[in-house]
């Protein structure tokens, strides 16, 4: 069922940043019946900027203008978490559908509120967890539902980061680290990513516990955290993740292991998939990743939108991975 009175989807943007030159916003042109139509940023120089380079008809500095404009009828929501319940709560206002950038949002209860606006508006809230959409990571979950690892026992994520001078260097302007506008640190920003396509791959996590803390007192928010988690299929989990770890000891590696083999895998690498059975050995799988990361997933939205197509990342799904994010750190 088509979710707007239209045939094609035009996008506006808010919060005009970084995220937008290549991960998302140009494939917005490049799907069927999609186009960027506006965009906006408080900084009118770098809006001004980012519509010419990008061949953007409209810019505005103020959001609630772009929300209203009546050519737009879908918002994507590219700002800082910070602002991602305010916004969504207007474009629902507005009757538009929403993409909003991940994490959903700061706390699992603005989530809550994100999606009841939504659910109030008749409109749809989709989250930008665009590993669901990938190549390699739909083989990692065709792999699990064919059984190919047998009945899956348990999982392990570990992640260690060297501290980001840059990072250090301008804590003001970087706002992934400051937990008022990201909710949390690093740990906000990418386990948010694993936790989500475990959830699309081994269906919701049930509970978590864990211990968070901040070691190298770079900055506010955590750098190491710790956690078991389990998932409502009875599957076990567990988690570390370090972000001022030594460089010798960088890694990104996440294990699903079943009862006739594993699956080895980055979440932040190139596209290959691990796989290693008692009856088969081992196997690599290598994907090729697309130029705009998000595209698959943004397709699937808008064939949402449109009547045409599910996508696999909703509020409902976003808004769970908050609330297990929220549990492991005892926020």
């Amino acid at each position: 069922m088509k979710k707007i009175n239209d045939n094609e989807v035009r996008w506006g943007i808010l919060g005009v940043g970084d995220v937008c030159e290549v991960k998302s916003a140009p494939a917005m042109n490049l799907v069927d019946d999609s186009r960027l139509v506006a965009v906006m940023r408080r900084n009118e120089q770098k809006v001004k900027d980012y519509a010419r380079r990008h061949q953007v008809p409209k810019w505005y500095t103020d959001a609630d203008a772009l929300i209203n404009d009546p050519e737009v009828n879908a918002i994507y929501i590219a700002t800082p978490p910070y602002a991602h319940k305010e916004l969504t709560l207007k474009a629902a206002a507005a009757g538009k559908p929403v993409y909003v950038e991940k994490p959903m949002a700061r706390t699992y209860a603005e989530c809550q509120d994100m999606i009841a606006a939504c659910d109030k508006a008749g409109v749809p809230l989709y989250v930008a967890y665009y590993r669901r959409a990938l190549p390699h990571f739909l083989k990692i979950k065709s792999l699990i539902e064919g059984g190919t690892i047998g009945e899956v026992r348990q999982v392990s994520i570990q992640m260690n980061q060297v501290p980001k001078p840059g990072v250090v260097r301008n804590l003001a302007h970087n706002w992934r680290v400051d937990p008022d506008i990201a909710g949390g640190g690093y740990f906000y920003d990418l386990a948010s990513h694993q936790l989500d396509f475990l959830d699309f791959a081994l269906g919701p996590i049930k509970t978590a516990k864990g211990i968070c803390t901040n070691q190298a007192g770079l900055y506010e928010a955590e750098d190491m955290v710790v956690a078991a988690f389990e998932f409502e299929s009875g599957v076990l989990g567990s988690g570390s993740w370090c972000f001022s770890s030594s460089k010798t000891a960088e890694m990104d590696n996440t294990v699903i292991i079943g009862s006739k083999g594993k699956i080895s895998y980055e979440t932040f690498g190139g596209g290959n998939v691990s796989l290693e059975t008692d009856d088969e050995g081992k196997e690599l799988f290598e994907f090729h990743l697309p130029n705009h990361i998000q595209m698959p997933l943004i397709q699937l939205v808008v064939g949402d939108v449109l009547g045409k197509a599910l996508s696999p990342s909703d509020g409902l799904s976003g808004s769970r991975t908050n609330r297990i994010m929220e549990e492991i750190i005892w926020k």
